[in-house]
Formats: C-alpha cells, sequence, structure tokens
C-alpha cells in the first residue's frame, strides 16, 4: 500500500515537471512572436505571424501578399537575433547547469573556466595587433570572422590548459576550479596589456566588443551555434543519471559505477565548447548560465531528466527577454544586451539566495 503510494507521489511530481516544460515552451513561442514585433519600428502581431509565415510558405494562403518593408524587418534584422538569443541562452544555461554539478559548486558559471577573458584576450589580440590564430593582418582589413576565429580558439586554449593541469593532478573539483581561476586572471591580465598599449579607436573596439551584443547575429553564425547545441545537448542530457549520482559525492558516484574523472573532464570540454561558440560570436554576456540552474531548481528539483532541459528553456527565456528590453527600453538606442543581463542578474540572484531553501545551494 506504501508503495502504490509512493508510485502515485512520483507519476503526480513527473506529470507536474512535464506541464511545467509545456507552459515554458509556451511562453517562449510567446515571447519569440512579441520580440519579433518590438523595436525601433513598431510591428503589430498580424503583421509579424504574415511576414513570418510568408518567409517559411510563400505560396501558402497562410501568408499573403503583403508590405515588403515588414517582411525585410522580420527576416533579415530581428529573425536572426531573436533565433541566437534563443540558441544562445540555451547554450549559456547547459552550460552552467553541467558546471554546477561537475565542479558541485552553486556559483560556478560558464565563465568559471576563464572561457570569456581569454577570448576577449583573442578578440583584442586580433583587433589591436591584428595578429593572432587567423593569421596577420592590418586594422583595416580585419572583419568579424578573423576576430571570432581568434575568440573561439583562445577559449578552447583555456579550456584545454584546465584540462591538462587537471589530468596531471587529477579532475577534482577543487582543481578545475583554480585553474579556471587562474586562467581568467592571466588572460584578463593579458587583455589589460593590450589595451594599455592599443590606440584609442582599438580600445574602444575591444571594449565594445566585449559588452555583449546579439546584434552581431546573422544566419551564418545562428546555424553554427544552433548545430553545437543540437549535437552537444543530447550527449549531456544521456549522462543525466550519472550528474544524479556525482551530485551525491565522488565517492557514491564510483560507488554506482560512474567514472567521476571521465565524466569531470568531458563535462568540462563540452561546456566550454558551448560557451566559447557564443561567446565567440556575441561577446560577453553575464548572469544566464548562472541564474538559469538555479531557478529551475527551486523550482523542479534537482533531477538533471528535467532541470537539463527545463535550464535550457529558461536560458533562452530569459536572454531574449533581455534583449527585447534592450531594445525596447530607450528605443530606438538599443542597449548591449551584456549590459542589461548584468543589472537584471544581480538583484535577481541576491533574491534567489535569500529566498532559496538551504539544500538547493
Amino acid at each position: 500500500m506504501r508503495k502504490k503510494k509512493l508510485e502515485n507521489l512520483y507519476e503526480s511530481f513527473t506529470k507536474k515537471k512535464a506541464a511545467f516544460i509545456l507552459f515554458l515552451i509556451c511562453a517562449l513561442t510567446g515571447l519569440f512572436f512579441i520580440s519579433l514585433s518590438l523595436g525601433s519600428a513598431r510591428l503589430s502581431l498580424e503583421e509579424v505571424y504574415k511576414a513570418f509565415f510568408r518567409g517559411l510558405l510563400p505560396v501558402s494562403p497562410l501568408s499573403p501578399n503583403m508590405d515588403s518593408m515588414a517582411y525585410t524587418i522580420i527576416w533579415f534584422l530581428r529573425l536572426p537575433r531573436v533565433l541566437m538569443a534563443i540558441v544562445a541562452g540555451a547554450a549559456l544555461a547547459v552550460a552552467g547547469a553541467v558546471l554546477q554539478v561537475i565542479l558541485r559548486n552553486p556559483l560556478a558559471s560558464p565563465y568559471t573556466l576563464g572561457v570569456a577573458s581569454s577570448a576577449a584576450f583573442g578578440a583584442a589580440l586580433s583587433i589591436i595587433l591584428g595578429a593572432g590564430i587567423a593569421g596577420f593582418r592590418h586594422l583595416v582589413f580585419i572583419n568579424l570572422p578573423a576576430i571570432v576565429i581568434n575568440a573561439f580558439c583562445f577559449s578552447m586554449l583555456s579550456a584545454f590548459i584546465i584540462f591538462w593541469l587537471s589530468r596531471i593532478k587529477g579532475a577534482t573539483a577543487g582543481t578545475m576550479v583554480l585553474a579556471g581561476i587562474a586562467m581568467m586572471y592571466l588572460f584578463s591580465a593579458a587583455t589589460s596589456l593590450l589595451q594599455y598599449f592599443g590606440t584609442e579607436e582599438q580600445v574602444t573596439a575591444v571594449v565594445f566588443w566585449m559588452f555583449g551584443d546579439l546584434g552581431k547575429a546573422d544566419w551564418s553564425n545562428l546555424a553554427i551555434v544552433t548545430l553545437t547545441i543540437v549535437l552537444v545537448f543530447p550527449v549531456v542530457l544521456r549522462w543525466c543519471w550519472d550528474y544524479n549520482a556525482l551530485s551525491l559525492g565522488d565517492e557514491t558516484a564510483k560507488s554506482l559505477g560512474v567514472n567521476v574523472e571521465f565524466l569531470r573532464l568531458t563535462s568540462m570540454i563540452l561546456s566550454a565548447l558551448l560557451t566559447a561558440v557564443a561567446v565567440s560570436f556575441l561577446g560577453t554576456i553575464g548572469f544566464i548560465g548562472l541564474l538559469a540552474p538555479h531557478i529551475t531548481r527551486m523550482i523542479i528539483g534537482g533531477d538533471h531528466r528535467f532541470l537539463l532541459p527545463t535550464t535550457c528553456l529558461i536560458g533562452s527565456i530569459l536572454l531574449l527577454g533581455a534583449d527585447t528590453a534592450s531594445r525596447t527600453i530607450l528605443s530606438p538606442l538599443v542597449l548591449p544586451v551584456g549590459v542589461l543581463t548584468s543589472f537584471l542578474g544581480v538583484p535577481l540572484f541576491i533574491y534567489l539566495l535569500l529566498r532559496g531553501r538551504r539544500e538547493y545551494w
């Protein structure tokens, strides 16, 4: 009788979690269309709907002929930006959730491994010296792809240095956190040194790159970020039971047959890859990877079968909501979304800290 009651209770909790995920999907869909309608040129939801389906189904009766201006705004300006907010928010949120469990640190985020600071160094190297992984060229001929390649390569360089140090000292959570902090300070200092020798225009360009801006999104880099999250997410979702075991401690996980060192190092590389791809295209966008996993844990708990997909959705909603606000608060002026996520993230994180139950932290 007691066993049957527990089974019914578990089934009820599972249905509630599934219902919450369905609610988030509906909320994200609604926010998607609202975000497409807002900006310096306001469009009605009907215009957005017609322009959106005109692009998807050009000969459908659902998409009759309409003003080409609305079509151009939606498909060439806003849609890549909005979709990038969704996939980048999901990537940063999943990276944060994975890092928090493998490092067993509630303050872990995608930038704990020094990925953001090393990406900034790679971008600064390209902007100020015209040099780096992408090759040597004069500042006049530097384009975004060269900066992106530099930023990505140096991001992954930081991750592989941490991987190498962890292999030598043992892949413990403490080793990886300390190595990540060391990389963060090293590349931050190197970026500051480059800025010291740069001209005023070059330093300004570096600072604006580091702000974090979804205005850099286009269809080509959207495809790369989307492909990365599509390939990585099924892998980490497959390890959800291993993450559940690891959250109980290394010894418990090992007793349950989990290869803790392999899981920790591989998850670290995958998290760094998700972060590096997003950061190299968009610049630094803070707090998404820190807040989304905590919000998820407080609502549905720490079971990674539900936590990972829910964190994906909440990360997308947070970043898309912040980007929508950045385009409307001082319209027609567009604020850098990285600045806005930091301003909104700090009070929200303090609120979660004060309201959160002890077991979440």
